[in-house]
This record gives structure tokens, sequence and C-alpha cells, in this order.
């Protein structure tokens, strides 16, 4: 399982990057792993309010939908298009190519819910 140490991650499987005021937000390696072949992807538009655990888009694979959980409350700035032709991303490069949403985050106090590359592995072994 790939965990980059640079990214934070949430018990919901998402991962989130800091980029100075604003943050990435996209699948874990687990998670795609675990839906096998992505098919369709499902996001918010740009303006829309994230808040923090609850839905905000979709992942379909040949298994199953699965709900994408806003690890951070914010609002969206930019939402990753090429998903939309390219589905196949986060199964092949779900932390470059297939980061989902970039939000200016509103709550600095939520990145205490989330976990360092060592708790999330920690957090799927246990599971």
């Amino acid at each position: 399982m790939n965990l980059p140490k640079d990214l934070l991650y949430s018990e919901e499987h998402e991962w989130v990057k800091k980029e100075d005021d604003k943050v990435r937000i996209g699948i874990t390696d687990f998670a795609q792993d675990e839906l096998g072949d992505i098919v369709f992807v499902e996001l918010p538009e740009v303006g829309d309010e994230l808040e923090a655990d609850e839905p905000f888009g979709s992942v379909e694979s040949v298994k199953t939908v699965s709900e994408l959980y806003a690890p951070l409350s914010g609002k969206v700035v930019e939402v990753n298009e090429e998903l939309e032709d390219s589905p196949e991303f986060v199964n092949e490069s779900p932390y470059e190519k297939a980061w989902m949403v970039v939000i200016e985050p509103s709550d600095d106090s939520e990145y205490d819910d989330l976990l360092s590359a060592e708790g999330y592995q920690e957090f799927v072994e246990e599971d």
C-alpha cells in the first residue's frame, strides 16, 4: 500500500495535501484497491461548500458505488475535470492524476482529526 508521508488521511480513506492556504483531496491507494476498477466519478461544483465528514461526491466501481466524505470543511475552488473522461486515473494514480477537489478550508481545528501516514496504516490494519 502506497502511503505518502507528506499527506494527512481520514478514517473515510481520503487523503489531504496542504498547499499554502488550500487543500487538495483525493482517495487513498487502499480505498481504490478495495473498490476495484473505477468506472465513474461524481464530484461537486466549484463554489460548493463542503462540510467535514459529510458526502461530497461518489466513485462507482464495477463492484459498488461509494460516497466520498469531506475530510475538512471548506469551499471548493477547483475540481479535477479529467476524472469525468478518465475515471481509471483513480486506480492508476490515486495521489497524482486522480486528486478530486481543491478547497479553501474554513476550520483549521479540523486538521486535528486527520491521521498521519503511520496512523492511517495502523487504522487500516485494525479494520
